[in-house]
């Protein structure tokens, strides 16, 4: 069973990037995947940095990315780029950080000005890490995100829309039937 990280690079605690990214889990986790989620925000500061690889709790994080055949990368946008705090982790991974593994980016904002921040801003930071595979990302509107009383939840068309990268995300990580050779 592929073991899923979904990296979350949201500085704030209660932020429409981890309500996407905890949807995404659920979905995954329903569909028999070992998921775990590291929020970038709950890494000592200093350490991340001061880029100190060897302290426990960053040293920890570099290994459950190593360890993951699969990571969903979630992140707000800043400045029409993915958060600084993502890429302050993403600076700490080796060259080949990523090779061999799959990648689900997404984006949240409050403008379709920003769409484009996946395809090039991240995207390219991605595959410099060597991603194997860096799937069809999604953008979602702030305001597709409802937060109050109840429980957060994501509008219907969005949330389809999610479902839908997150269903191929889930296609790409699985191994492909084996070829039977024909007589």
């Amino acid at each position: 069973m592929p073991k899923l990280l979904a990296l979350t690079g949201s500085p704030s605690a209660h932020s429409r990037t981890d309500v996407v990214a905890e949807h995404v889990l659920r979905r995954l986790s329903h569909a028999g995947f070992e998921t775990a989620r590291l929020p970038v925000r709950t890494l000592p500061a200093a350490d991340l940095l001061s880029a100190r690889r060897g302290e426990p709790e960053i040293r920890r994080a570099l290994e459950a990315v190593a360890e993951a055949d699969g990571l969903v990368i979630a992140t707000p946008v800043y400045k029409a780029s993915y958060t600084g705090l993502l890429k302050a982790f993403l600076d700490l991974l080796p060259q080949d950080g990523l090779a061999g593994k799959t990648i689900l980016p997404l984006a949240t904002g409050g403008s379709l000005a920003h769409v484009l921040t996946i395809d090039y801003a991240l995207r390219p930071v991605l595959a410099a890490l060597g991603a194997r595979h860096v799937t069809a990302g999604r953008f979602v509107l702030d305001s597709s995100v409802e937060r109050g009383a109840g429980p957060d939840r994501l509008r219907p068309e969005a949330e389809l829309d999610l479902f839908q990268a997150v269903d191929e995300f889930a296609g790409a990580l699985r191994p492909a039937p084996a070829l039977t050779p024909t007589p």
